[in-house]
């Protein structure tokens, strides 16, 4: 993998990190693409059960290197261009990873930065990292996917003011309304968000991407709807040997050892 991806292979899952501290980790062109590229081969890792993404330096991710824009290698004016060769799809991995996600949040997460983390499903921040849906400041709307988490995951009145006004979110705040689970002091992040991964990794690993799968659905479906879902989800999670095994522990009174396989 490329330098500016760092992947360290974990028993379970792997840690992959921004590696652009220079650039306040903002992302380019190869830099995504070798983003992907990590993402792929974790998928098609049977051993990876769980990933955890953070950023070296002073900051998690400062969003779209803008510095390249005009450039060869930049965005140039059709962004709309950009968007669906990179930041949709890195958006959509994220979103639809057979795995759980983590993101450790180690400084400033700016624009699709702070859009890449809201994209995971657990979210720790440093007590020094802020959020910033910097979009507007440069005449533009949020992206990779923010424009879908920000108002689920904060309400909608919130997402308009963050998304207009562009005004940094501190870790307790960003707490505070919802935005991530846990704000841990900056000395504590990585081995708090080790310990999430390692934990989500013994896990079963079906029936966690399931769970998320039905939370997602619940906000367009009626109660019918979300029960039907449930109905069909919690089939498919009973057809899977982590059921059998959990089922097994219980009634032997002994820790279950979950595989994570489907079948």
């Amino acid at each position: 993998m490329d330098e500016t991806i760092l992947v360290d292979r974990r028993a379970g899952y792997r840690v992959v990190t921004l590696n652009r501290p220079d650039r306040m980790n903002a992302l380019d062109k190869p830099t995504l693409h070798a983003l992907l590229a990590t993402l792929a081969d974790a998928e098609a890792d049977e051993a990876c059960r769980a990933l955890l993404l953070t950023g070296t330096g002073r900051g998690f991710c400062a969003g779209a290197d803008l510095s390249t824009v005009g450039n060869s290698d930049g965005i140039g004016r059709d962004v709309g261009a950009a968007i669906e060769e990179t930041w949709n799809p890195l958006a959509r991995r994220l979103h639809n990873l057979r795995m759980p996600t983590v993101c450790a949040v180690n400084g400033v997460a700016a624009g699709a930065g702070a859009n890449i983390a809201m994209g995971c499903d657990i979210v720790l921040a440093a007590r020094s990292a802020r959020f910033v849906q910097a979009f507007s400041k440069i005449g533009l709307i949020p992206d990779c996917g923010g424009t879908f988490h920000l108002p689920r995951l904060v309400g909608e009145g919130r997402a308009r003011a963050l998304a207009l006004l562009a005004e940094p979110v501190s870790a307790e705040r960003a707490e505070a309304i919802g935005m991530i689970w846990r704000v841990v002091d900056d000395a504590a992040l990585m081995q708090e968000a080790e310990a999430v991964a390692a934990q989500l990794a013994t896990l079963p690993t079906q029936a966690l991407v399931l769970t998320r799968k039905a939370l997602r659905a619940s906000a367009q479906n009626s109660f019918d709807q979300q029960l039907d879902l449930e109905r069909d989800t919690q089939r498919e999670a009973g057809y899977t040997p982590d059921f059998a095994e959990g089922v097994r522990a219980f009634m032997e009174k002994r820790p279950p050892v979950f595989t994570g396989r489907k079948a």
